[in-house]
């Protein structure tokens, strides 16, 4: 099994929420790599990985980092790949984080997704290997169809609350 999707964080601090990208990619059945990386403490290893992950097969790299938060963009820099980057919030409410990765140069594009939001990552990140994998899109339709009919179950639950001036 090759992996398709590269999970990256830049450090093992971060996977209490990378972590829910690797159980919805898990869920969804497609093989991922998961690797702690930092811009700042292994740059050769980032950079050996960025050059090298379209060779091994990885199509779409979710990376999570904190505070200064290079290391999505930095990956961005050295691979032609689509990188998603989760902003982790270690300080200043993730917003560091965020910035970071928001505010890329042109030509150097990081899809960004909320503070601490892996599962939404790996959503976009099947999104886009689903354009090109229709076996993979109508996982993602039936996935998108389960989030609507629990809205709905839970709609219909809450019209059975009783309240003396509800109506």
């Amino acid at each position: 099994m090759v992996a398709r999707v590269s999970i990256i964080m830049g450090s093992t601090s971060d996977l209490p929420v990378m972590e829910a990208a690797a159980k919805f990619l898990n869920q969804m059945e497609i093989p991922f790599e998961m690797n702690a990386l930092s811009a700042h403490r292994t740059p050769k290893e980032v950079e050996e990985f960025a050059t090298k992950a379209e060779q091994r097969g990885i199509e779409v790299i979710i990376a999570g980092a904190g505070m200064a938060a290079h290391l999505p963009g930095v990956i961005a820099a050295m691979t032609p790949l689509p990188v998603i980057g989760v902003p982790i919030k270690s300080s200043l409410e993730g917003m560091d984080a965020a910035l970071a990765m928001l505010q890329m140069p042109p030509g150097i594009p990081v899809a960004t997704v909320a503070i601490n939001g892996a599962l939404n990552a790996a959503i976009l990140a099947v999104q886009i290997l689903a354009t090109a994998d229709k076996e993979l899109r109508q996982k993602m339709i039936a996935y998108k169809k389960s989030l609507k009919d629990k809205i709905v179950k839970a709609n219909e639950e809450l019209s059975t609350i009783k309240y003396d001036y509800k109506v």
